[in-house]
């Protein structure tokens, strides 16, 4: 069993009331309108955010954030990391390229941590490529649905090749393979395939592995935002690349994987009190994607961000109450 703060994580859900849950959606360099938001929520909240949530479950760049935040770091700590690395990680045209960056930014970062290093509830969403189901990444095998006495916290994986697998977003990245304590290797693709907005796996975790009673769990599920797609600049390689029918088709599955999540939750978990925030830009200068690179125009998002939670601050801090 996992100790946090001195309580196994199963204890530690049932001396704390609410059961608060963070959930953070994928979407590449978009992750900084994310940041802009919980810049606000830990401000608000006066405290890191592992201590004011009992579970952090993220996708892609959501997993690579919740996964630092986990550990202790804080908002800004995160924020210089994607200030200094995103671009670098996003700029290169092949996948080949945008993968080695990403693996000397995840080993960078994470070093040689494992599971063990996490402060709260995690979940790190994956894709098993072959047998084309979820794998999702956790800590405390009171998170397990099932097969609790054979859980090995992250598959027995660091936290670096849980987060990378999450991000490995092919065709823009190269998937992940990993070899689990089991001795099993696993091919892995990027969580957005199956959960872009892991909202669900979450409120699944506490309701049926936790056991927490619905009117008792609260969630904050934070989005990348919507933005129009950018305009391309004819011949360069990234048009070249955004023409390709293969990345056009991903970039649309992972958005329509992202609403219909949250629908579903709506209709499957409405007694779950809930704060959503993903705001919609339609003007033509918040043109972005996944890929995107300029830092002026990340600074931008995470500033719209930060208005976001301003527009639902009292609903957010109404989950701490």
């Amino acid at each position: 069993m996992i100790l946090l703060w001195g309580l196994c994580l199963v204890e530690k859900v049932a001396a704390s009331k609410p059961f608060r849950i963070l959930s953070l959606d994928g979407g590449g360099a978009k992750g900084f309108y994310t940041l802009g938001v919980l810049a606000e929520v830990e401000a608000a909240l006066g405290a890191p955010l592992c201590e004011r949530f009992d579970l952090i479950y993220g996708t892609s760049t959501g997993s690579i954030i919740g996964t630092l935040l986990a550990i202790g770091k804080s908002v800004a700590d995160v924020h210089e990391l994607y200030k200094e690395h995103v671009p670098t990680v996003m700029r290169p045209w092949l996948p080949s390229q945008k993968t080695a960056k990403l693996t000397e930014l995840a080993e960078a970062i994470f070093e040689d941590d494992g599971f063990d290093k996490v402060k709260t509830g995690i979940g790190i969403v994956a894709t098993n490529w072959l047998l084309e189901t979820p794998m999702i990444f956790k800590a405390d095998n009171g998170q397990a649905h099932g097969r609790q006495a054979s859980f090995v916290p992250g598959f027995g994986c660091k936290l670096r090749d849980a987060v990378q697998a999450s991000c490995s977003a092919y065709p823009f990245f190269s998937r992940k393979v990993i070899t689990t304590s089991k001795g099993n290797r696993v091919e892995l693709g990027d969580g957005g395939f199956c959960a872009n907005n892991p909202s669900l796996y979450a409120i699944a975790d506490a309701v049926e592995a936790f056991k927490i009673p619905r009117p008792d769990i609260a969630l904050l599920s934070i989005g990348v935002g919507v933005y129009p797609s950018p305009k391309k600049v004819t011949f360069s390689p990234s048009w070249t690349l955004n023409k390709l029918p293969s990345v056009r088709l991903l970039q649309k599955v992972l958005e329509i994987n992202t609403q219909s999540m949250d629908q579903l939750r709506k209709v499957l978990f409405s007694d779950v009190r809930t704060v959503r925030i993903n705001d919609t830009f339609s003007q033509p200068e918040m043109a972005t994607d996944l890929l995107e690179h300029d830092l002026t125009k990340l600074n931008l998002l995470h500033q719209r961000g930060e208005q976001s939670y301003a527009a639902q601050e009292q609903c957010v801090l109404q989950l701490f109450t």
